[in-house]
């Protein structure tokens, strides 16, 4: 009898994303951001009457289909598309945790600002509808935002074999260039630059707390309750905490404004070889850079 012959492994379909590249990298991120903007025309297409244009959060119908279904969609399709190329363990799975001890300033300050905004806010201002929904949407934002940047763009960067400073760097500032498209929403341009400079910064510590907990959920953690927390202390969608000139309101500027410095400079502080080095402690997480001062 004939025996069958083995031609080995059938090839993979997902090739694609075998080699990853800074190109595609970048070409995941400019995807994602398409496929967000036309998710969120057709959600206003069909469901425009349920959205206050004059103020999204007014409603709970208002604040699901403008702001919470579009991400929401988002993060699902991300899910799908890092398991469709095979990147779901990799990217979620657990790492070894590398860093330094300075490194937690970062993450502190985010923290610190968190907690500030919600002793700063009038809670009985809110409905328990926009409570829940405004909670959700920090839930959808935290997932989809660090699976993009810390999770896939990292991932694929540290693949590619760039060093640790290029894949902090880079991935926050693609994460900062996402909010160019608050522009499209009629923000002021000034304002949107404001933001893009607060994202690079706010990229960077939730790319620190990612690599010393050596697991990208406590980035999503801690992204998830910023949003929300920042919105119930302006209340409003992308707003300043102005309103409020209590103690705890100026405690969170301040914690923001060190956050923002901390990060500029760890950009110049860090260290890190290519993919398979590692640093003077023997610091590597076994497959990506390593990480020091």
């Amino acid at each position: 009898m004939v025996q069958p012959v083995d031609d080995g492994p059938v090839p993979s379909r997902r090739g694609f994303f075998d080699r990853p590249t800074l190109g595609k990298t970048v070409l995941v991120i400019v995807g994602y951001l398409a496929y967000y903007l036309l998710v969120g025309r057709a959600i206003g297409a069909v469901f425009g009457d349920e959205v206050d244009e004059d103020d999204l959060l007014a409603t709970g119908a208002s604040i699901f289909f403008a702001l919470v279904l579009p991400v929401a969609i988002g993060a699902v399709t991300l899910l799908g598309f890092t398991a469709a190329i095979g990147r779901l363990r990799s990217v979620f799975g657990r790492r070894t945790a590398v860093g330094r001890p300075w490194m937690w300033i970062g993450p502190a300050l985010a923290l610190l600002a968190v907690v500030s905004h919600a002793a700063a806010t009038d809670w009985s201002r809110w409905r328990p509808e926009q409570l829940l929904l405004i909670a959700l949407l920090g839930v959808c934002v935290g997932l989809a935002e660090e699976l993009a940047t810390r999770g896939l763009a990292a991932r694929l960067l540290h693949d590619a074999g760039y060093s640790e400073r290029f894949v902090m760097v880079v991935s926050s500032l693609l994460f900062a260039l996402m909010h160019l498209t608050n522009v499209l929403s009629g923000m002021k341009v000034s304002t949107v630059l404001v933001t893009v400079v607060y994202a690079f910064c706010f990229g960077v510590c939730m790319y620190l707390v990612m690599r010393l907990t050596g697991t990208i959920w406590s980035a999503i953690a801690l992204h998830a309750v910023t949003d929300p927390t920042t919105i119930f202390a302006s209340g409003g969608v992308d707003e300043a905490v102005t309103q409020h000139t209590g103690g705890w309101s100026a405690l969170a500027s301040t914690a923001t404004i060190l956050m923002v410095v901390f990060a500029l400079a760890a950009v110049f502080l860090v260290r890190g070889d290519r993919r398979g080095r590692t640093d003077s402690r023997g610091l590597s997480d076994g497959g990506g850079a390593a990480f020091r001062r």
